[in-house]
């Protein structure tokens, strides 16, 4: 039983599923982002979970529209006004070779090409929004990809929560995955206390910053305004060459 009626109802959240299977294809990754989803959705957060196999018109590339690169097409413009809506991000995908997925780097690269955008604060765009990631896999690797994730949403402006990453993984060496039936009339996972814990801990900390942030007006614009700096302020930078 809760102990309050949170209501987060003025939040929005993206998923990303970094799957390499297209859909209607079962992911296993977007069963572990259900537990998430659906705890979200309890509290009115908004949601949209994006396959980003299922675009396959993203663009490859550092700059925020490659069709002004030489590319012919590029769904991410379209894809990262969605972002810009979202207080919440989670980076979501499977473990292939100890590491995150092609779709889950693509993804990373193209928030990195947004990354010098300003607000209207004159902060990089994504100051005031928070992330986290859920991954999953049957070989290990769960640390390293959320360390990954993590350090990559913080460089680009993202507060991260405590406790901001969770995950799956079978046992060592090729075997079930998140969901997969167990032959016990039961799904591989489903009832690991461990990932159960996580998610939830991950899910409502995702919930709890982003509210405080929004409530805050975002993260205080003093001292990490790019519009500032170019203009000669310094925040009390004393440059070594002058003392």
């Amino acid at each position: 039983m809760a102990d309050k009626d949170w209501d987060f109802s003025g939040l929005k959240a993206v998923f990303f599923n970094g799957t390499l299977s297209k859909s209607p294809e079962p992911s296993h990754t977007e069963r572990l982002i259900a537990i998430s989803d659906g705890i979200l959705n309890k509290h009115s957060v908004q949601t949209e979970i994006i396959r980003t196999i299922d675009h396959p018109d993203i663009a490859t590339g550092v700059w925020p529209d490659m069709r002004e690169h030489g590319w012919d097409k590029d769904e991410w413009p379209e894809i990262f006004k969605r972002v810009m809506e979202a207080d919440i991000l989670v980076l979501a995908g499977p473990i292939w070779l100890g590491d995150n997925s092609s779709m889950t780097k693509k993804v990373i690269e193209r928030l990195y090409a947004c990354s010098s955008l300003l607000n209207k604060q004159g902060q990089y765009a994504f100051y005031g929004k928070v992330g986290g990631c859920l991954i999953t896999g049957n070989e290990d690797g769960i640390k390293h990809c959320a360390m990954d994730v993590l350090y990559s949403l913080q460089h680009l402006g993202y507060t991260i929560p405590p406790q901001a990453d969770a995950g799956w993984i079978g046992e060592a060496g090729p075997g079930p995955s998140y969901g997969d039936d167990d032959g016990k009339g039961g799904k591989f996972g489903f009832d690991n206390d461990f990932t159960n814990r996580n998610t939830t801990f991950v899910t409502w900390n995702l919930m709890h910053l982003a509210q405080m942030l929004k409530d805050a007006g975002g993260i205080p614009a003093y001292g990490n305004q790019r519009s500032k700096w170019d203009g000669g302020a310094r925040f009390d930078f004393a440059n070594p060459e002058y003392r």
